[in-house]
Parts: C-alpha cells; sequence; structure tokens
C-alpha cells in the first residue's frame, strides 16, 4: 500500500512567479544545455546564465552565498545614479571592506607601504564617465575578462586562500567576475529553506581587485574587474560618492550530486566536467558512487520523487535529521510536506540499516517532524535478491529498483479519545 500524499500548506507570502520545469525534448537541438564542474567533490555551476535557469526552472541547487535562491549582492539597497543603478553601502561598511582588503593584499605578500597606497587608490572617488566608459565598454565586448564567457572552467577559480568566498553581484543586469574560493569547501552550506528568517550575513571577503591592475606591478596579483558602489559621504548628509568595490566576487550554484546526475541523466541538459573533460553518463554514475557510498540508493529516491511531480531537497532536512524535504512546485511556494528518511532493503524488506533506528529514536524524529507540521515518511528502496556489484557500476541498475513509500504517524491516544467522543 502506498503512502497518501497530503495537500501542502502554502507560504503565507509568496515574492516569486512560478516558472515551468527544464523541458525533456527527444530532439538535441532543442534541449537547453548547461555546464557544472566537479571541484573538491562538489559539483558547482559558475555560469550566470546557467545559474538562475537551473534554479528557476525546477529549484535545482542553491546559492552557496544565500539562503537557497542565488541572488547574493553586495548590497539590499540599490538607487539610481545618473542612469546607473549602483549599490548603496555606509560609510562605516565601505571602512570595514578596506580592512578586509588589506589583509587579503597582506597575505598575498605586499608590505605595509604597498597595502596603504592600493587601498587608497581604491577608496578614491571615481567619475560618473569613467564608470559609463566601462560598462559600455563591456556592451561592445571590450571590457575584458569578466567571468562571463561560456564555459568558465576550473583553471578560473582562485585557491589562494583556505575558507570559501562569498560573491556578489556589480549590476542586476551585467554581473562581473566569478572568483569563488573552493579550496576548502568541504561543507554543503545548505540552511533550512522552511525559515522566514532574514538571510545570513556576509562574511569576510578576501578577494581584492582593481580595474588600474594592468599598469600597477602590485595590483597583478588581484582579481580583475571591480564594481562601483554608491558610498555615503562624510562631507554631508545625503551626499554620495561613487567608489570602486574593494573586492569582486559573483554568487554561484552549488547542485548534490542526485540532482546533477538527474539533469544528467534524466533531462539531458547538463555536461558535467571534470579536470576540464566532459565526463560520461557512466563515469559520472561511478564519480559519484566513490564519492557518496548510498548515491544509488539516495538518486533512486530522489528520481522516484522527481518523476512525480515534487521538488526533493537534501540540504534542507539535515537540521531535522533526515535525508530529503519535499516540497510541492518549490521552496518558494510551499513548505515542505514531507521528511523523508531513506532506507535500502531486500524484497523482503531486510538488510543492513543505512540509518538503523531504536524505538526512541524513531519516537523522537517523529515528534520533531509533527513539530514543524511535516510529516514523516520512509522510503524504501528495494533491491533484487539476484542484483550483483557489477550491475550497480552503470544506471541501468535503476530500472530493477524499487521504491516504496510509508507514513509514519504518532498515535496520541488523547487526541484518538476526542475524535471518538464527538463521533
Amino acid at each position: 500500500m502506498q503512502a497518501e500524499f497530503r495537500a501542502p500548506r502554502r507560504r503565507n507570502r509568496v515574492y516569486e512567479q512560478y516558472e515551468a520545469p527544464l523541458p525533456v525534448s527527444r530532439i538535441p537541438e532543442d534541449r537547453s544545455h548547461f555546464r557544472a564542474e566537479i571541484i573538491n567533490q562538489h559539483v558547482v555551476v559558475c555560469h550566470p546564465d546557467h545559474i538562475q535557469k537551473i534554479h528557476n526552472q525546477g529549484y535545482f541547487g542553491k546559492g552557496v552565498l544565500s539562503r537557497a535562491r542565488p541572488d547574493h549582492s553586495i548590497s539590499n539597497k540599490w538607487e539610481q545614479h545618473e542612469s546607473l543603478f549602483l549599490p548603496v553601502i555606509s560609510q562605516s561598511r565601505y571602512k570595514e571592506l578596506l580592512r578586509w582588503a588589506g589583509a587579503a593584499l597582506s597575505s598575498q605578500g605586499l608590505d605595509d607601504d604597498a597595502v596603504s597606497q592600493t587601498l587608497h587608490r581604491l577608496s578614491q572617488p571615481v567619475e560618473m564617465e569613467e564608470v559609463k566608459r566601462e560598462v559600455e565598454g563591456e556592451e561592445n565586448g571590450q571590457g575584458g575578462n569578466r567571468g562571463q564567457e561560456e564555459g568558465l572552467g576550473p583553471e578560473d577559480i582562485v585557491s589562494s586562500h583556505k575558507r570559501p568566498k562569498r560573491c556578489s553581484e556589480v549590476e542586476p543586469e551585467a554581473k562581473r567576475s566569478c572568483r569563488p574560493d573552493l579550496e576548502d569547501l568541504t561543507h554543503d552550506h545548505s540552511s533550512d529553506q522552511d525559515s522566514d528568517s532574514d538571510p545570513d550575513p556576509d562574511p569576510d571577503p578576501d578577494l581584492v581587485s582593481d580595474p588600474s591592475s594592468d599598469s600597477d606591478p602590485e595590483m597583478e596579483t588581484l582579481v580583475p574587474g571591480p564594481g562601483y558602489v554608491l558610498v555615503d559621504s562624510e562631507v554631508g548628509e545625503g551626499v554620495r560618492e561613487v567608489r570602486r568595490t574593494p573586492f569582486s566576487l559573483l554568487e554561484y550554484l552549488q547542485l548534490s550530486l542526485e540532482e546533477a546526475f538527474f539533469l544528467v541523466y534524466g533531462l539531458g541538459c547538463l555536461s558535467v566536467y571534470l579536470d576540464k573533460e566532459p565526463l560520461s553518463v557512466i563515469q559520472l554514475w561511478r564519480t559519484f558512487q566513490t564519492m557518496h557510498p548510498n548515491f544509488v540508493s539516495s538518486y533512486a529516491a530522489y528520481h522516484h520523487f522527481r518523476s512525480r511531480g515534487w521538488v526533493p531537497k537534501g540540504g534542507s532536512g539535515a537540521k531535522y535529521g533526515v535525508d530529503l524535504m519535499l516540497y510541492r512546485k518549490g521552496p518558494a511556494f510551499y513548505h515542505a510536506s514531507y521528511s523523508v528518511v531513506i532506507e535500502r532493503v531486500d524484497e523482503t524488506f531486510r538488510g543492513s540499516a543505512l540509518r538503523p533506528f531504536t524505538w526512541r529514536s524513531l519516537a523522537a524524529l517523529s515528534r520533531i517532524t509533527a513539530n514543524v507540521s511535516k510529516e514523516l515518511m520512509m522510503c524504501y528502496v528495494i533491491y533484487p535478491v539476484d542484483l550483483s556489484q557489477s550491475e550497480l557500476d552503470s544506471p541501468e541498475c535503476l530500472s530493477r529498483l524499487k521504491v516504496q513509500e510509508m507514513i509514519v504517524s504518532r498515535w496520541v491516544s488523547s487526541k484518538e479519545r476526542t475524535e471518538q467522543d464527538d463521533i
């Protein structure tokens, strides 16, 4: 007997419109084709256009710098200044960014005098004519490498620092260079997408840049292509100056292994590269198996729920102690309806459990799920007895696997007695 799926709980405030999921076409020319990279055992999408289309049409992945939607910006406040929209930040915020920039320059080996001179040049007001010339140069294809070329490769990723960097967009219409550091990206950075709290505060950025790097020897180690911001001037209230941002970063999208393989195998719209080479479906399947020992079971469950029209998200279930959270349409429209635990069993529903439960731990998980207005679901991935290990080395084994759901609910004696009295 299959689980009965109930109507989800709609969000009180919805700020975006629903876009149809990515299309499936048998004709390769009609498919949208995107590119991702495997960097330090994480699948990331760097191209700005690919990021928006993948996330908007199916809610795949999440922005590493954001709670969910990859829309991180250096400021939440923008203002039109002589026909250009620029982010607005306070004087204290700008000084803080300069301090972070100075620390980054010092870590690159520059002496104190060079750091002071560089920060002084960065903090000088900029004439709008210079800003407009740079914007017009980019529109005419003369703006240099802004990290927007097709197929941004892992060689373009800065890895001179030890913690992942956050990315910001300089202009709402055209994003700047993408230079995140993935040297030590070992955490999923996922957060609960059901929460209505504000996004996390910005961490310390470590990438510094200046458009004059081609003329200054000490600037050669910096990331090119800074943007511009409006800074509250110290001269008088309401006066703002245009200045260069001390760093240039761009948001990027991180896909879970299951999401990446579904886009490759299920929709055929993504190519995943490793060391500048695209991986075949078989190579990608085996690579993900080495990265995640239980990938076969987790992907079988993910593919099952996606095929039934749900949006499964893995990272948001971590704080609830489950493997997946199921959303209708997407996290922007509905709260998660189900918390899913994935288990691997044989045809007799026996086998070594992926997550051994005691009665106490199962009751605790059920109560936590009920307290956040969700239902606990056990998803059993059933393996045939005669399925060999060699067959598991190919995604063709998915045709032999079965998926069975079961809803786990708590029996409350007082509630049941009250309902009987009402009848």
